[in-house]
């Protein structure tokens, strides 16, 4: 008989108000950290994209300067302005709009290398995707570009 009553005193115990209300704070901050945390992700993912983007868009700018004739570096006036899009797969993003300027200027090397060699400086401009908040990034490249290549240049036989 004693056995019958401990187990129905057992059944009819409960979580207190307060025990309830801990643990839905702890619940709540828990997923309030988790959206925080997924959304940064994101936001960091967007960021590394557009800095690769601008990598690129640099480094295709640089490949195109080194292919042309060194009348056309050295006559061309500076600086050069371009525009570059970044169109994102998918999304409602309209994408991206860079803006560069080519600098072409004496390179700093020693008298006997400058009259055939040129320092080239690619900058880049633009304002990230983020719907939030709008900040304005740039990054900038230089390079030396030569007359007959770099390697007649710096490698010592």
């Amino acid at each position: 008989m004693e056995m019958k009553l401990k187990r129905a005193a057992a059944r009819h115990q409960a979580f207190t108000l307060m025990e309830v209300m801990l643990a839905v704070v702890i619940v709540g901050v828990e997923f309030v950290s988790l959206y925080v945390a997924i959304s940064q992700g994101f936001a960091v993912v967007q960021s590394a994209r557009e800095n690769l983007r601008a990598t690129q868009i640099m480094q295709e700018q640089v490949e195109i300067i080194r292919v042309l004739d060194w009348d056309k570096v050295t006559t061309t006036p500076s600086p050069w302005n371009f525009n570059a899009n970044f169109y994102p797969a998918g999304g409602t993003n309209q994408g991206l709009t860079y803006s560069g300027k080519i600098a072409v200027t004496d390179a700093p090397v020693p008298a006997a290398y400058t009259a055939d060699m040129r320092l080239v400086v690619v900058s880049l401009t633009w304002t990230n995707g983020g719907t939030t908040t709008r900040v304005s990034r740039n990054r900038e490249l230089r390079t030396l570009v030569s007359r007959y290549g770099l390697h007649n240049y710096f490698l010592q036989p």
